[in-house]
């Protein structure tokens, strides 16, 4: 993964830097466990190793709070669309895209699972601005506000058995059974990939 990762990570940062204008804000979408996040961390890398000014943002940090998605009864389905403040992501990404100030952003603490509000600054100078995530491209509302956003975005995706080991190794990771990780993968990691995958607009860059 690794290997691919850096692969796909030189591809996107070849094309970063043959952008036009002051803020260029590069979109890096995909299925969970397709390594989006792998390959945004090193384009984020690779671009400050070139002295240039750039910095991540993930999606992730619009997850609702667990004691809301409990009271709407959708805490088994964490991290579908209708589990995100998109609406809020929306007016996060304009801001990023106007460009005119400093911004700051949620982030989301996986070892605490919840967001943490203002955790993160988007410099007014920062040249390339990464945004990493599921549904970044996705033919739904609002999440269809945000391609006019993109100047460049970016596809990542795999073949549904191997997300399906990574998801089932990732739960794992975390100290989770291996018949509770399947119900989770089986009942909902997988059901948000074949979302993205089936009902995301196409990107500047397909990688797979």
């Amino acid at each position: 993964m690794d290997k691919t990762a850096d692969y796909f990570a030189e591809i996107v940062t070849r094309r970063a830097t043959g952008l036009i204008g002051s803020r260029k804000i590069i979109a890096i979408s995909g299925p969970p466990a397709s390594g989006k996040s792998t390959v945004a961390e090193a384009v984020v890398a690779s671009l400050t190793a070139m002295e240039k000014t750039a910095t991540l943002v993930p999606m992730d940090g619009f997850h609702l709070d667990n004691a809301v998605l409990e009271r709407s009864g959708n805490l088994a389905r964490k991290g579908a669309p209708e589990t995100f403040d998109a609406d809020g992501f929306v007016h996060l990404v304009s801001r990023i895209a106007n460009g005119t100030g400093t911004v700051y952003a949620p982030v989301f603490d996986r070892s605490r699972d919840l967001a943490v509000a203002g955790a993160q600054l988007i410099p007014k100078h920062a040249e390339f601005v990464i945004v990493e995530g599921n549904y970044l491209m996705l033919n739904a509302a609002p999440w269809d506000q945000l391609r006019q956003f993109w100047t460049l975005s970016v596809a990542i995706s795999a073949q549904m058995d191997v997300l399906e080991q990574r998801l089932m190794e990732r739960w794992a990771d975390y100290g989770i059974a291996p018949d509770e990780a399947r119900a989770k993968v089986q009942g909902n990691d997988l059901r948000n990939a074949r979302m993205v995958l089936q009902n995301s607009a196409p990107s500047d860059l397909m990688l797979n």
